[in-house]
């Protein structure tokens, strides 16, 4: 049995943390009930996540006081602490302020001095992880949902075969799936006694078997051609109907929203398979923000929106001599083919018949990412493109976003399919400054 004591962070993260701590005792100190109330007024998700913390923790005040511990579900106690003059005095002088982080570390230091149990603080906070660390209060990151970023699923594997097996694959154009491959995963294959000979495939809809695909070919679309293999299996994973969910990682200038967005006008203007496409993106800022943006909602959006016009400008220019006469990416918000549309408008609706683009995915929560993904209606295919070692969200990491999240539960479903690039091939400087700064 331990005492946890919650930091605002994880509650603003993830309020149902109040039940992720099995039969142990939940402290929540009483700045928390302090930062909720100035987060709850918010319209994003922090603000939502506040209110309902707010809830639940009203709820579990009608079945007894907090003060005394009120029982839980799952058999753990939730108490509310207040913080103690003994224990302030003592915390380092440099910790003897006003400041909230350090009434919830002399709660955390109080909780641990009179109690026989175990004292652990759980926050997402990094820096007061390291003050907690230098008190001596053992202290963990909220963990009920993170990934081992380094064991991800990359949605292709390379794989070696016998000679015979190998040429019998190159003459039929099958394989059994004995390697495990899941469904539209795909794979580099390789001649075992000739490693030159190479051959690629992916496995099909239930993935029983593997399909040779041909990279050598690969289509135009929009006279955008794939550069190196995992681009290309991108670009199959994008065009094919039968797969709804689409999730692209990878580091800056790989490909990723240029890739997603020549195949979503190939599919909506050439093909007509859906209506219009609809791109959205997280409104975070990278480094100071700007502050408040006059004008209308589609003029507050344009700085955010910018990169998804850079790449469709960027395919137009190489349209030019085409017959379609779509000259921009105004052009296309005009004739309404294209959408853009902030993530805070998604809540509640139901999209049909379109080609969804949610650009920079890593910057949302898991909780965020499953609200975007069942807005999905009839028809509908989603594309989550990010990179997640780039993160402008301060309570998510590389291991814990949304984008992860969902291609590590999502990797065994027939209707979705991933791709991990790693080639930059948005010039030779954006390349080397990805791989050297």
């Amino acid at each position: 049995m331990k005492n946890y004591v919650l930091d605002t962070t994880v509650l603003l993260y993830e309020p149902q943390a109040l039940f992720a701590f099995d039969d142990n005792n939940v402290i929540i100190p009483i700045t928390i009930i302090e930062d909720i109330d100035r987060f709850k007024k918010d319209l994003n998700e922090n603000g939502r996540n506040a209110r309902q913390t707010s809830r639940l923790l009203d709820e579990l005040r009608t079945r007894g006081s907090l003060t005394n511990g009120v029982k839980l579900p799952n058999g753990g106690t939730a108490f509310v602490a207040m913080h103690s003059d003994v224990a302030i005095g003592r915390l380092p002088a440099e910790f003897r302020d006003k400041n909230r982080d350090h009434f919830l570390l002399a709660i955390a230091l109080n909780v641990k001095d009179h109690s026989p149990r175990p004292t652990i603080l759980v926050t997402k906070d990094l820096n007061l992880r390291i003050k907690a660390d230098t008190i001596g209060i053992p202290v963990e990151d909220y963990k009920s949902d993170q990934i081992d970023i380094g064991d991800l699923y990359k949605g292709y594997r390379d794989v070696a075969l016998g000679g015979d097996q190998f040429d019998a694959f190159v003459k039929k154009g099958l394989l059994e799936n004995r390697f495990g491959l899941f469904p539209h995963e795909f794979g580099a294959f390789s001649d075992l006694a000739n490693p030159a000979r190479k051959m690629f495939g992916k496995t099909d809809l239930k993935g029983g078997l593997i399909v040779k695909i041909d990279c050598e070919r690969a289509p135009e679309h929009w006279r955008l051609t794939p550069r190196n293999r995992e681009q290309w299996f991108a670009m199959h994973a994008l065009m094919q109907d039968d797969i709804q969910l689409v999730t692209l990682l990878g580091k800056a200038g790989t490909g990723k929203t240029l890739l997603a967005v020549a195949a979503a006008l190939y599919k909506t203007v050439d093909e007509n398979i859906y209506n219009r496409i609809l791109v959205s993106r997280p409104t975070l800022p990278m480094g100071k923000d700007i502050g408040f943006l006059p004008g209308t909602v589609e003029e507050k959006l344009t700085p955010w929106m910018s990169p998804i016009a850079d790449n469709i400008d960027f395919i137009m220019q190489r349209q030019a001599a085409s017959k379609r006469h779509i000259r921009d990416f105004k052009e296309l918000m005009n004739m309404g083919i294209l959408n853009i549309e902030g993530l805070t408008y998604i809540r509640g609706r139901s999209i049909h018949n379109q080609y969804l683009i949610i650009d920079e995915a890593q910057n949302l929560t898991p909780h965020e990412i499953k609200t975007v993904i069942t807005r999905v209606g009839e028809g509908t295919k989603i594309v989550l493109t990010g990179d997640p070692y780039q993160i402008d969200n301060p309570y998510i990491d590389s291991s814990s976003n949304g984008l992860t999240y969902v291609v590590d539960k999502m990797k065994q479903q027939e209707i979705s399919a991933h791709v991990t690039l790693h080639q930059g091939e948005r010039s030779r400087i954006s390349e080397l400054a990805a791989n050297i700064l």
